[in-house]
């Protein structure tokens, strides 16, 4: 599927958005994805295989990060809807590029749509997967002033590398689980009423919740180790189980039949 509308250049509010980035790393999105996999309805299941047929959502929630250098232009207008910019205390509006609000907006539209050709559903299956993760990593609501903490230069036991990377990746891959153990594990952990008070489909509340946490991981100083994996590896593991939770809640309402009320509706 090609965009219909090719922006040549993106807007200085996207350049000082959060940079193309992997949001969560490879582990962080299937791990999100695989508690969904487990957790949406029997019917919701249903029409997810008649779209991606034998591809899982573990599969299908990486390929907007890996599709990235493709040279068909379209991926080149995809860049910002992987984050949103929040420059106060609650989102405000999009950019003229759109974001990560309006990208869910298309695609859930996309799934619903009778006329939508399968491979239209099957990208925008794959995107929305993808986005709600996303959504749930706390530097993709960036701040608009230092892409999303890629310009906060940081050091990892020692090692040069920035805030972006250690919330991707490093706190994710810390304990070296492969995404199924990490998943088997979160979702042994959660209680019902965890699972209860998490469902929910509204993009703006996930948002919210990353906002707030955004404000509290910035380092006081540059050098990272075993002191902010303590503090911070409760909170990535909670918005690893929460992406899934709310993933599942999200497809859940795009494939029932009387649909659910989010954002943008």
């Amino acid at each position: 599927m090609k965009s219909r509308v090719i922006l040549p250049l993106l807007s200085l509010a996207a350049l000082l958005a959060p940079s193309p980035a992997l949001a969560w790393g490879k582990t962080g999105h299937r791990v999100a994805a695989a508690i969904a996999e487990d957790t949406v309805s029997g019917a919701t299941r249903a029409h997810i295989r008649t779209i991606l047929g034998t591809e899982t959502l573990e599969e299908a929630s990486t390929w907007p990060d890996e599709m990235r250098s493709s040279p068909d232009p379209f991926w080149a207008t995809a860049t910002p809807w992987h984050y949103v910019t929040v420059e106060g205390a609650h989102y405000d509006h999009a950019p003229a590029e759109g974001d990560a609000v309006t990208a869910l907006d298309r695609f859930r539209a996309i799934l619903r749509d009778p006329a939508s050709s399968l491979e239209q559903k099957q990208l925008a299956l794959r995107f929305i997967v993808h986005i709600v993760a996303d959504l749930h990593q706390p530097l993709h609501t960036g701040n608009g002033t230092d892409r999303g903490g890629n310009d906060v230069k940081v050091a990892w036991f020692g090692q040069p590398t920035n805030l972006h990377t250690v919330w991707d990746s490093k706190l994710v891959d810390e304990e070296q689980l492969a995404f199924s153990e990490m998943a088997d594990r979160l979702q042994r952990r959660m209680t019902p009423q965890q699972v209860i008070a998490w469902w929910n489909s509204d993009p703006m509340v996930w948002i919210g919740e990353s906002t707030a946490i955004r404000d509290t991981i910035y380092p006081a100083e540059p050098s990272l180790s075993y002191d902010y994996i303590y503090r911070h590896t409760p909170v990535v593991k909670q918005r690893l189980a929460q992406a899934g939770i709310r993933l599942a809640a999200y497809l859940d309402g795009v494939f029932s039949a009387q649909g659910t009320t989010t954002a943008g509706e």
